[in-house]
């Protein structure tokens, strides 16, 4: 499977999410029950995944976690916000820079339409 049809996967798990509960909860509620739909769909998923810190060739203790790593391919940074903004998308950029992955998507929860809490973020 390429990396856009698990995309086209990623994105249908999230609209059934938001269909099935809408806005209002906690990320971590968001979080598990995208993991349930991902794995039902057949991706594998790392839920947590720490991320290393290289610096100036010394690695360092960080604390990065990707919310979502699905096929070692795509980061899912999940939000239950009332508004995503740059820091969100920086942050997304970042996580997508530091594990050398191409391809993102920022999904907040926390709105009536869940096609306006989506946003793809390309390295």
């Amino acid at each position: 499977m390429d990396r856009e049809e698990i995309f086209k996967k990623v994105l249908d798990c999230a609209f059934e999410v938001h269909t099935n509960i809408g806005p209002g909860l906690l990320e971590s509620v968001y979080e598990e029950c995208l993991i349930f739909e991902l794995l039902m769909a057949g991706l594998h998923v790392e839920k947590q995944k720490c991320l290393p810190l290289t610096y100036k060739g010394l690695e360092l203790e960080s604390h990065l976690r990707i919310d979502l790593l699905v096929e070692n391919q795509i980061i899912i940074e999940l939000k239950a916000v009332e508004d995503l903004t740059d820091v969100h998308l920086a942050q997304t950029l970042t996580y997508l820079k530091l594990s050398g992955c191409k391809l993102g998507l920022l999904v907040n929860f926390n709105v009536k339409h869940l096609k306006n809490g989506i946003k793809r973020v390309i390295r």
